[in-house]
């Protein structure tokens, strides 16, 4: 059997060597198989006593250089005014110069040369310098965005980002889940779950160019105050690559790919991608860095002895707004709506936002404790309305439901929104409203999941609900008290027993 080299593929100083030495005892044929050669490159081999890499290297064209007439003339100069022109671009300029002479069959040769000419005369090109990260000098922060990963919670689909952070000397990593930009609170909350699951502190800090960490209009690198004191917090340095640079920041960017590809990849093994609640989620998150980080326990254990010592205390994580309680026993925190209860209409009350909740403080009393609403679907104000709170004044004014401009959000669950479609279609306004507003009554008494369950029965039976036999329904049973006889001892049995004569 003939061996058969590859075209283009050079037979090496080595082959040559190891057909000489086999041709000793076997023959040509034999000898040329064993070294990988052909037999026809075994013959040349014979009548040659040099070496491959010792020959003298052709420099004789085999062909006409079909851009002989244009290259120095036409193609260098265009080259040479703008050095990011391509092969293509060039051939279809010849082509318009010069019709029917130059084909796509130039375009190989064309390509060679200008990457030859590139090589030569070309600019020069951005260096990358590898850099040693010493254990406990730098820490690094980003966010990346998790569309692409397909998550459902509840129904809905779950956009979010992921803020990631590394040590750039091990590779241990935190990552935590959240809804919304990439604001400062954010920053600070994911940065301080960071540092203290870690249990030190890195003399450095970097991220990209964060809005909520750097003033961008500024000619300067300049630290946004909130960002500045929290740095200052934990004694650590703040530094930023330059924008448009992703690769100085590359210990970060690497390891969102590595975490949302492990994640697509445990979502595929899972075999879906919705979840109940968003703590399943984030659950699953967790164990997937915990593996991750499983990876570089021994150099962790390294780094971490070269950390600084945390503070006494964490700093604060959350952002204090004032808002106002309107009339409408409603206030509104960065362009989002909440309600409140009408105890609270007038009064001044200081919000601070969390990443995913919002607390009103009157004084020094928590007096609401609402989940944050994020701008999402091009909502210009979000609204979140708890039916709790409104339905005590809606009950002493039935009749203002029915074009009260917050009255699409009061529904609780979507089948008391479709019970109040069919109400008001089949059912005078008066009558309509008075019903629905019962039912709410009903609902905030702590029935809404039985109710809702009453509604949909009655929905499939196309039936419109009775008001008084709905509330008889969930009315609580009357209680049955027990007949107690209590009968009092002879107190003469309490003498003999202390006498011991019992």
């Amino acid at each position: 059997m003939k061996a058969r080299v590859l075209p283009g593929k050079k037979i090496t100083d080595h082959q040559v060597q190891k057909y000489k030495h086999h041709h000793l005892k076997l023959s040509q044929a034999a000898a040329a198989a064993k070294a990988g050669i052909s037999e026809r490159s075994a013959r040349r081999i014979e009548h040659s006593e040099a070496l491959p890499s010792q020959r003298e290297k052709r420099t004789w064209r085999t062909r006409t250089d079909p851009l002989a007439q244009v290259w120095d003339s036409e193609v260098v100069p265009l080259l040479e005014a703008d050095g990011a022109l391509n092969a293509v671009t060039l051939l279809e300029e010849l082509q318009r110069r010069y019709p029917g002479d130059y084909g796509v069959a130039n375009l190989r040769t064309l390509q060679r040369r200008v990457r030859q000419w590139r090589a030569v005369h070309g600019p020069e090109r951005e260096v990358y310098f590898a850099q040693e990260h010493p254990p406990g000098r730098l820490g690094l922060s980003d966010f990346t965005v998790c569309d692409g990963l397909g998550v459902v919670i509840g129904g809905a689909d779950f956009a979010h980002r992921i803020y990631q952070f590394a040590l750039a000397h091990s590779g241990w990593r935190h990552a935590v889940v959240f809804e919304g930009g990439e604001s400062f609170i954010a920053l600070s909350t994911g940065l301080q779950s960071a540092l203290w699951r870690l249990g030190g502190i890195p003399e450095e800090h970097r991220t990209d160019s964060l809005s909520a960490a750097f003033n961008n209009l500024a000619e300067e690198q300049e630290l946004t105050r909130r960002y500045a004191g929290l740095c200052e917090h934990y004694g650590m340095r703040a530094s930023r690559c330059n924008p448009g640079q992703s690769q100085e920041n590359g210990s970060i960017e690497s390891r969102h790919d590595s975490l949302k590809t492990a994640l697509d990849q445990a979502l595929r093994l899972r075999g879906s991608r919705c979840f109940d609640e968003r703590a399943e989620y984030e659950a699953m998150v967790e164990k997937i860095v915990g593996r991750l980080n499983a990876r570089v326990a021994v150099r962790l254990v390294v780094e971490r002895a070269t950390l600084r010592a945390l503070p006494q205390r964490r700093t604060a994580e959350y952002e204090e707004l004032p808002a106002r309680v309107s009339k409408y026993a409603i206030f509104t925190v960065r362009g989002a709506q909440y309600s409140a209860p009408s105890q609270l209409i007038g009064q001044r009350l200081t919000v601070r936002l969390y990443t995913d909740h919002i607390e009103c403080w009157l004084g020094g009393t928590c007096v609401l404790e609402r989940a944050r609403l994020n701008h999402q679907g091009g909502q210009r104000h979000p609204r979140d309305i708890d039916y709790r709170h409104l339905i005590g004044a809606l009950r002493r004014k039935p009749g203002a439901f029915a074009r009260w401009v917050l009255r699409d959000a009061m529904f609780p669950r979507p089948v008391y929104r479709q019970t109040w479609e069919r109400l008001q279609a089949r059912l005078g306004e008066r009558e309509a409203c008075k019903t629905i507003v019962g039912l709410l009554v009903l609902a905030a008494d702590g029935h809404e999941a039985q109710l809702a369950t009453e509604l949909e029965q009655l929905i499939e039976l196309d039936q419109l609900p009775d008001l008084f036999a709905l509330t008889a329904l969930l009315a609580p049973r009357a209680g049955v008290l027990p007949i107690v006889t209590v009968e009092l001892p002879d107190l003469a049995g309490f003498d003999a027993l202390l006498k011991g004569q019992a």
